[in-house]
């Protein structure tokens, strides 16, 4: 059974604790992700920051951290539930407002041409607007709303886009989708 501990700077109980997934709540993330990482120490558990800054170099800061990032008023606690379940298996989650830093970023960097048109066509026209919504910051709930698709379905899809993207989970994913990672061979 996983329980929550709140901990306030600087951290030190953390290194006494066993946590799952540690959230971290602050007003700049530049100075305490930082500052949590440090407290840490040896300890593992991936980081999930709530912010309200959300300006593009903050939220890829934070995922360069490694960290998930949600954007105070900009999740539920259905989002912050699947950034929880998501973190606990490896993966990244954003809220909507981070992913569109997140892609402000990518858009930013050099083009990347035709490797990023090929890779979008190894996908389906199904897979391609389960891309598109992904790289919005929607989960695979949410995503099942609005194509009408089960979740189950959108997450039987989300594998096989992982699997043709070669990548590990949905941050990677979508930085690959938006030109933002190395491509796959084709």
């Amino acid at each position: 059974m996983s329980s929550a501990l709140l901990v306030p700077p600087p951290y030190r109980e953390l290194r006494e604790t066993e946590a799952d997934v540690v959230v971290l709540r602050c007003e700049d993330p530049s100075e305490s992700l930082a500052g949590l990482l440090e407290a840490m120490g040896p300890m593992s558990a991936p980081v999930i920051v709530v912010s309200p800054r959300q300006d593009t170099d903050t939220v890829v800061e934070v995922f360069r951290g490694g960290a998930g990032y949600l954007v105070e008023g900009d999740y539920c606690t259905c989002m912050l539930s699947s950034a929880v379940v998501a973190a606990t298996v490896g993966h990244t989650y954003f809220s909507p407002v981070a992913c569109a830093a997140i892609r402000d970023a990518a858009r930013q960097l050099p083009d990347q041409g035709q490797p990023t048109e090929r890779l979008r066509s190894l996908l389906s026209p199904r897979e391609r607007q389960i891309m598109d919504l992904l790289s919005t910051g929607l989960g695979a709930q949410e995503i099942g709303l609005r194509l009408s698709l089960s979740e189950k379905t959108v997450r039987n899809n989300l594998s096989n886009i992982y699997a043709k993207l070669d990548v590990r989970g949905s941050t990677e994913a979508v930085l690959r989708w938006l030109g933002a990672a190395p491509q796959v061979r084709v």
